[in-house]
């Protein structure tokens, strides 16, 4: 019944239609203005030498403000979104625990973040591939792959990222459960992405980067090495495990004992 709504939804079916189409659009300008020689050394470059790249280097625009906007949206849905409209009370009639329906709520925006990846995923490598071709994969450590070991990298880049944004779902899933409205959730979300950001950029606070959750979302291009780099995302895992589990119980403490009054 989540994943319906969420599904239902006007609002998330049209941020599904962005979401989707900026990997496109790019694959189409790039066709349009790139030469044959690639440039090689980033992923972008790489495009026209294979069309898995497509969707990899839209990874690198929508992790930094799309995928997380829309993350933001689904959390203020999960309790804001239920209280506003007057569906909380109802739904809390049912005896069915308050932790069962936060781990429910929170379930669902974790499928909802791997919804979101794959919408940018799928795409993307179909009009890659039908625009750039598919074969050996060149690694920004310049060995080759093959084209069924490119698409299981691929695979790995979606789960990462899906986990990166599930850390962010649990940070939201807390905040909605501190108001009833929905639209303040996703703007504290997003503030709270942004500042992530800014301060990630930000040298004099290397100190502070190891325990920013968006710290090491970038590094799933260390997929694309030859061999893949785990390190790094292996501590990135880390970190979002450890946000995911500090706000959902937080989420569960503060709703437990929350007075529903709509």
């Amino acid at each position: 019944s989540e994943l319906r709504l969420i599904g239902g939804r006007r609002r998330n079916q049209v941020g599904l239609f962005v979401l989707a189409a900026v990997p496109i659009l790019l694959a189409v300008v790039t066709k349009m203005t790139a030469s044959d020689r690639r440039r090689g050394g980033d992923i972008i470059g790489q495009i026209t030498g294979n069309g898995l790249f497509v969707p990899l280097a839209a990874f690198t625009f929508e992790m930094a403000m799309f995928l997380p906007l829309a993350m933001a949206m689904l959390a203020g849905d999960a309790v804001a979104g239920e209280a506003n409209s007057g569906t909380l009370r109802y739904l809390l009639t049912v005896p069915v625990s308050r932790a069962r329906l936060i781990a429910v709520k929170y379930a669902s925006l974790c499928i909802g973040a791997l919804w979101g990846v794959l919408v940018v995923a799928v795409p993307g490598a179909l009009v890659g591939v039908a625009l750039f071709g598919f074969g050996s994969m060149t690694t920004l450590s310049g060995s080759s792959i093959s084209g069924p070991d490119a698409l299981v990298r691929v695979g790995i880049v979606c789960l990462y990222l899906a986990a990166g944004l599930a850390g962010l779902a649990a940070i939201g899933l807390f905040v909605s459960t501190l108001t009833e409205q929905p639209i303040a959730v996703t703007v504290a979300v997003m503030i709270f992405t942004i500042v992530s950001w800014i301060l990630d950029g930000i040298p004099q606070f290397d100190w502070l980067h190891p325990w920013l959750l968006v710290d090491r979302w970038m590094s799933f291009t260390d997929v694309l090495r030859d061999p893949i780099a785990w390190d790094v995302m292996r501590e990135g895992l880390l970190v979002d495990t450890g946000y995911a589990v500090v706000f959902v119980l937080a989420a569960w403490a503060r709703f437990a004992g929350k007075d529903i009054t709509s």
